[in-house]
Protein backbone atom coordinates (compact mmCIF):
# COMPACT_ATOMS: atom_id res chain seq x y z
CA UNK A 1 0.00 0.00 0.00
CA UNK A 2 1.44 3.36 -1.04
CA UNK A 3 1.96 5.74 1.84
CA UNK A 4 0.31 9.12 1.44
CA UNK A 5 1.91 12.06 3.19
CA UNK A 6 0.49 15.59 3.43
CA UNK A 7 1.66 18.20 0.95
CA UNK A 8 3.46 20.83 3.00
CA UNK A 9 2.75 23.47 0.35
CA UNK A 10 -1.01 23.07 0.66
CA UNK A 11 -1.53 21.85 4.21
CA UNK A 12 -1.44 24.20 7.18
CA UNK A 13 1.29 22.38 9.04
CA UNK A 14 4.58 23.44 10.50
CA UNK A 15 7.84 22.53 8.72
CA UNK A 16 10.36 20.27 10.40
CA UNK A 17 11.83 22.10 13.37
CA UNK A 18 12.65 21.80 17.03
CA UNK A 19 9.41 22.87 18.79
CA UNK A 20 9.41 26.05 20.81
CA UNK A 21 10.50 25.67 24.41
CA UNK A 22 8.40 27.25 27.16
CA UNK A 23 9.26 28.47 30.63
CA UNK A 24 7.15 26.35 32.96
CA UNK A 25 5.99 27.44 36.39
CA UNK A 26 6.25 25.49 39.62
CA UNK A 27 8.83 22.73 39.88
CA UNK A 28 9.64 22.79 36.15
CA UNK A 29 11.98 25.76 35.98
CA UNK A 30 13.92 24.66 32.95
CA UNK A 31 13.00 25.69 29.44
CA UNK A 32 10.89 22.78 28.31
CA UNK A 33 9.01 21.70 25.23
CA UNK A 34 5.35 20.97 25.92
CA UNK A 35 3.65 18.82 23.30
CA UNK A 36 0.10 17.51 23.07
CA UNK A 37 0.00 13.86 22.01
CA UNK A 38 -3.18 12.51 20.42
CA UNK A 39 -3.30 8.76 20.06
CA UNK A 40 -4.86 8.85 16.62
CA UNK A 41 -3.62 8.88 13.04
CA UNK A 42 -4.63 11.65 10.66
CA UNK A 43 -5.15 9.08 7.90
CA UNK A 44 -8.06 6.70 7.47
CA UNK A 45 -7.47 2.98 8.04
CA UNK A 46 -4.39 3.77 10.12
CA UNK A 47 -3.53 3.75 13.78
CA UNK A 48 -0.87 5.95 15.28
CA UNK A 49 -0.13 9.28 16.92
CA UNK A 50 -0.54 12.95 16.05
CA UNK A 51 1.55 15.43 18.02
CA UNK A 52 1.04 19.20 18.26
CA UNK A 53 3.05 22.01 19.83
CA UNK A 54 1.64 24.67 22.16
CA UNK A 55 0.44 26.74 19.17
CA UNK A 56 -1.48 23.88 17.60
CA UNK A 57 1.08 23.20 14.86
CA UNK A 58 1.59 19.62 13.77
CA UNK A 59 5.06 18.49 14.87
CA UNK A 60 5.19 14.68 14.71
CA UNK A 61 3.02 11.94 13.29
CA UNK A 62 2.88 8.16 13.25
CA UNK A 63 0.69 6.44 10.68
CA UNK A 64 0.81 2.70 11.21
CA UNK A 65 -0.54 1.04 8.07
CA UNK A 66 -2.26 -2.19 9.01
CA UNK A 67 -0.88 -3.90 5.92
CA UNK A 68 2.64 -2.67 6.57
CA UNK A 69 5.62 -4.35 8.19
CA UNK A 70 4.84 -5.79 11.59
CA UNK A 71 7.22 -4.77 14.32
CA UNK A 72 8.30 -1.58 12.52
CA UNK A 73 7.05 1.91 13.31
CA UNK A 74 8.22 5.17 11.71
CA UNK A 75 8.15 8.51 13.53
CA UNK A 76 7.75 11.32 11.00
CA UNK A 77 7.85 15.09 11.13
CA UNK A 78 4.89 17.24 10.04
CA UNK A 79 5.82 16.94 6.37
CA UNK A 80 6.09 13.15 6.44
CA UNK A 81 9.89 12.95 6.58
CA UNK A 82 11.02 9.86 8.53
CA UNK A 83 12.92 10.86 11.65
CA UNK A 84 13.26 7.56 13.51
CA UNK A 85 12.40 3.95 12.76
CA UNK A 86 11.54 1.68 15.65
CA UNK A 87 11.98 -2.04 15.09
CA UNK A 88 11.33 -5.00 17.36
CA UNK A 89 14.53 -6.89 18.03
CA UNK A 90 14.22 -10.40 16.64
CA UNK A 91 15.37 -13.56 18.34
CA UNK A 92 15.65 -11.90 21.72
CA UNK A 93 14.19 -12.75 25.09
CA UNK A 94 11.61 -10.28 26.38
CA UNK A 95 10.25 -7.13 24.78
CA UNK A 96 13.26 -5.48 23.10
CA UNK A 97 13.28 -2.71 20.50
CA UNK A 98 15.96 -0.94 18.47
CA UNK A 99 15.71 2.64 17.20
CA UNK A 100 17.38 3.81 13.98
CA UNK A 101 17.96 7.17 12.35
CA UNK A 102 15.49 7.91 9.55
CA UNK A 103 14.55 4.72 7.72
CA UNK A 104 17.98 3.13 7.94
CA UNK A 105 18.57 -0.40 9.20
CA UNK A 106 22.21 -0.06 10.24
CA UNK A 107 24.04 1.63 13.12
CA UNK A 108 21.14 1.81 15.60
CA UNK A 109 20.92 4.83 17.86
CA UNK A 110 19.74 3.10 21.03
CA UNK A 111 17.89 0.08 22.38
CA UNK A 112 14.86 -0.06 24.69
CA UNK A 113 13.99 -3.06 26.84
CA UNK A 114 10.80 -3.58 28.81
CA UNK A 115 11.43 -4.13 32.50
CA UNK A 116 10.31 -7.59 33.56
CA UNK A 117 11.66 -7.66 37.10
CA UNK A 118 9.33 -9.30 39.60
CA UNK A 119 10.58 -6.96 42.34
CA UNK A 120 9.44 -3.78 40.61
CA UNK A 121 9.41 -1.55 43.67
CA UNK A 122 10.47 1.58 41.81
CA UNK A 123 7.81 1.11 39.11
CA UNK A 124 10.44 0.91 36.39
CA UNK A 125 8.83 0.44 32.98
CA UNK A 126 11.76 0.34 30.56
CA UNK A 127 15.53 0.66 30.26
CA UNK A 128 17.24 2.58 27.44
CA UNK A 129 20.77 1.56 26.52
CA UNK A 130 23.27 2.65 23.90
CA UNK A 131 23.80 0.72 20.68
CA UNK A 132 26.96 0.76 18.58
CA UNK A 133 28.18 4.35 18.51
CA UNK A 134 24.87 5.72 19.84
CA UNK A 135 25.10 8.70 17.52
CA UNK A 136 22.53 11.38 18.24
CA UNK A 137 21.01 9.84 21.36
CA UNK A 138 23.15 11.30 24.13
CA UNK A 139 26.32 13.27 24.69
CA UNK A 140 27.32 11.29 27.76
CA UNK A 141 28.07 7.74 26.66
CA UNK A 142 30.72 5.93 24.72
CA UNK A 143 30.22 2.29 25.67
CA UNK A 144 27.86 -0.10 23.96
CA UNK A 145 25.00 -1.26 26.20
CA UNK A 146 25.63 1.60 28.65
CA UNK A 147 22.50 2.64 30.53
CA UNK A 148 21.20 5.93 29.19
CA UNK A 149 17.71 6.39 30.57
CA UNK A 150 15.16 4.68 32.76
CA UNK A 151 11.39 5.16 32.43
CA UNK A 152 9.30 4.96 35.60
CA UNK A 153 5.65 5.38 36.51
CA UNK A 154 2.40 4.17 34.94
CA UNK A 155 1.81 4.48 31.22
CA UNK A 156 -1.79 3.30 31.66
CA UNK A 157 -2.42 6.30 33.90
CA UNK A 158 -0.35 8.55 31.62
CA UNK A 159 1.94 9.41 34.51
CA UNK A 160 5.55 8.59 33.58
CA UNK A 161 8.97 10.15 33.93
CA UNK A 162 12.21 9.56 32.04
CA UNK A 163 15.43 9.82 34.07
CA UNK A 164 18.94 9.95 32.66
CA UNK A 165 21.93 8.15 34.15
CA UNK A 166 22.41 11.04 36.59
CA UNK A 167 18.80 10.69 37.84
CA UNK A 168 17.77 13.95 36.20
CA UNK A 169 14.17 14.02 35.00
CA UNK A 170 14.43 14.79 31.30
CA UNK A 171 10.91 14.02 30.07
CA UNK A 172 7.43 13.41 31.46
CA UNK A 173 4.09 12.07 30.30
CA UNK A 174 1.15 13.71 32.07
CA UNK A 175 -2.61 13.73 31.78
CA UNK A 176 -3.94 16.75 29.93
CA UNK A 177 -6.78 18.87 31.25
CA UNK A 178 -9.42 20.60 29.17
CA UNK A 179 -8.94 24.35 28.76
CA UNK A 180 -12.43 25.01 30.13
CA UNK A 181 -13.32 23.55 33.52
CA UNK A 182 -9.98 21.83 34.10
CA UNK A 183 -11.49 18.39 33.52
CA UNK A 184 -8.92 15.70 32.73
CA UNK A 185 -9.19 14.37 29.20
CA UNK A 186 -9.09 10.68 28.35
CA UNK A 187 -5.88 8.69 28.08
CA UNK A 188 -5.80 9.14 24.30
CA UNK A 189 -4.85 12.82 24.71
CA UNK A 190 -1.96 13.70 27.00
CA UNK A 191 1.04 15.98 27.43
CA UNK A 192 4.67 15.21 26.70
CA UNK A 193 7.05 17.56 28.53
CA UNK A 194 10.63 17.44 27.29
CA UNK A 195 13.58 19.15 28.96
CA UNK A 196 16.51 20.57 26.91
CA UNK A 197 18.78 17.63 27.82
CA UNK A 198 16.93 15.29 25.47
CA UNK A 199 15.71 15.57 21.88
CA UNK A 200 11.95 15.77 21.41
CA UNK A 201 11.93 13.07 18.73
CA UNK A 202 13.71 10.69 21.09
CA UNK A 203 11.18 11.44 23.83
CA UNK A 204 8.35 10.74 21.38
CA UNK A 205 10.01 7.44 20.49
CA UNK A 206 9.77 6.51 24.16
CA UNK A 207 6.03 7.25 24.07
CA UNK A 208 5.58 4.97 21.06
CA UNK A 209 7.54 2.19 22.73
CA UNK A 210 5.64 2.48 26.00
CA UNK A 211 2.44 2.14 24.03
CA UNK A 212 3.79 -0.99 22.39
CA UNK A 213 4.85 -2.45 25.71
CA UNK A 214 1.96 -1.40 27.92
CA UNK A 215 -0.84 -0.20 25.63
CA UNK A 216 -4.05 -2.17 25.21
CA UNK A 217 -5.31 -0.76 21.89
CA UNK A 218 -5.41 -2.49 18.51
CA UNK A 219 -2.48 -0.30 17.43
CA UNK A 220 -0.24 -2.00 19.97
CA UNK A 221 -1.40 -5.51 19.20
CA UNK A 222 -1.21 -5.23 15.42
CA UNK A 223 2.19 -3.56 15.34
CA UNK A 224 4.08 -6.42 16.92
Amino acid sequence: MTKVYPNAANAKIAPAYEPERLKLSGSDQEDATVLTVWKKSLLLNCNGFTVFDNKGNLVFRVDNYLAGHKGEIVLMDACGKPLLTIRRKRLSLGDNWVVYDGETAVNPLFCVRKNVSILNNNKCLAHVTSANNGKGASKNYDNKNAMLYQVEGSYGQRCCAVYDNKRRRVAEIKRKEAAVGGVALGVDVFRLIVQPEIDTSMAMAFVILLDQMYGTSSFSRRSI
